[in-house]
């Protein structure tokens, strides 16, 4: 593939299926998930020994500890400057790094609708110049090879279907030398002595699936494992279960006591959304009992 080229995949069916489920999902519900978590719509991370009950602060923090584990500088002078956001939700990680680094930020999405209150999000905060969003497709970008100093995607790759075309799409836009960044849900690791997940775990996690139209799980080490055969080094990976256990229960709380929440829930979408709820439970459990945990995965594209 030449250096100008831009990825054509052919998808199948069933993840062009799915793959539409998804972009109507967040149509429907990410005013929901604006309403009860804020602009960035993923998880926050927390600090065991200073815990705090503020999702928001959690959040940043979480874009900061992602960039911290990939080896980037705080220093904005130092700081990549072209910015992919694979799976952008509403935009907040752009206008996050937009405004603390000022990179220019592009970001894609399946969902309309969050493009549009992406793009408005954007305008009021005076970052036009700075972020822009388009409806693109993760497994098929339309950027060139070797385009961005920073492939940043977070809350996205349990959604992906083909997580081998997803990979090497992330590490295809990037430059020589830029780094990739994959934080994602993911199902706990197998002992040595173990080939499957129990039963229980594999049913519960399926109920997750299906609320949330997710791809099968894999576990931290799955992800590690997909990105090792790619044109990639300084290959990093952890499971920060322990950083994300908080953010669940604040979830909920805000989602079931928030009278905006509980409008949201009926208004909105009615059922869909109570599943949704649901689903935030089930996840909070999954946590508790090590089914579920958070991974991260970093590298950096070689020449």
């Amino acid at each position: 593939m030449s250096i100008s080229s831009v990825s054509e995949v052919k998808l199948s069916a069933e993840v062009v299926t799915l793959q539409d489920d998804i972009g109507k999902m967040y149509d429907v519900a990410s005013g929901f998930w604006e309403d009860i978590l804020g602009e960035h719509i993923h998880q926050g991370y927390y600090d065991p020994d200073a815990p705090t009950d503020n999702v928001r602060e959690a959040q940043n923090r979480m874009i900061d500890e992602c960039l911290k584990f990939a080896g980037l500088s705080a220093d904005p002078t130092k700081f990549p400057k072209n910015v992919v956001d694979v799976g952008c939700g509403i935009g907040g990680s752009s206008r996050y790094l937009a405004k603390k680094y000022g990179s220019k930020c592009v970001g894609i999405t399946l969902s309309p609708y969050q493009v549009q209150r992406a793009t408005d999000l954007a305008a009021a905060q005076g970052l036009s110049d700075n972020v822009s969003f388009q409806v693109a497709n993760a497994l098929n970008m339309p950027f060139p090879d070797d385009h961005f100093d920073l492939v940043w995607s977070i809350d996205v790759g349990e959604h992906m279907p083909e997580r081998e075309k997803f990979v090497s799409e992330l590490v295809r836009v990037a430059k020589p030398g830029a780094p990739i960044i994959i934080a994602a849900w993911c199902c706990r690791d197998l002992a040595p002595s173990e080939k499957s997940l129990r039963p229980w775990e594999k049913e519960h996690l399926d109920k997750i699936k299906k609320v949330y139209y997710l791809a099968e799980w894999c576990s931290v080490s799955d992800w590690a494992k997909l990105v090792k055969p790619h044109n990639v080094y300084d290959i990093k990976s952890d499971n920060w279960a322990r950083y994300v256990l908080p953010f669940w229960p604040q979830a909920i709380r805000s989602a079931v006591f928030s009278w905006n929440g509980f409008k949201l829930m009926i208004l909105s979408c009615g059922m869909t959304l109570f599943l949704g709820v649901r689903g935030m439970k089930w996840m909070d459990e999954g946590l508790k009992k090590d089914v579920v945990t958070f991974g991260i995965v970093t590298c950096r594209k070689a020449k």
